[in-house]
């Protein structure tokens, strides 16, 4: 693994952030009423995996925090999933864009599994 110095450098890191922009930009269009409940919902969840893998890195010194706030990053990619499945049920949101959607969350997830899987090899280098 080449030595990453910024949580920056996680390509999952870049992914949550571009799946969170889509997330973002889809938004717009759901109804007026929805801003203060699902809107909402769904872009702070899908906002705060970013987040939380920023805050695992920061963690790296001690392996049980790294591990902990990213299995939170994975239970707020879950929570975007819910939300999605919510969008779709609601007609906000076709099938296709749905399964697109929920297909890139899914993958970020299993790269979140895997920096746990992992975590002596984050950690190792912050010590």
């Amino acid at each position: 693994m080449a030595e990453i110095r910024s949580f920056r450098e996680l390509n999952v890191y870049r992914r949550s952030l571009q799946e969170a922009r889509s997330i973002f930009n889809l938004t717009k269009d759901f109804p007026k009423e929805e801003r203060y409940s699902l809107t909402d919902q769904i872009r702070r969840s899908s906002r705060a995996v970013g987040a939380m893998i920023a805050e695992a890195w920061a963690r790296r010194r001690y392996p049980a925090a790294f591990a902990s706030k990213l299995d939170e990053a994975l239970a707020e990619c879950a929570e975007t999933q819910a939300w999605l499945d919510h969008s779709l049920f609601a007609e906000y949101i076709e099938s296709s864009v749905h399964a697109r959607l929920d297909k890139a969350w899914q993958q970020i997830g299993g790269m979140i599994n895997r920096m746990i899987a992992r975590t002596d090899d984050f950690c190792r280098s912050a010590r």
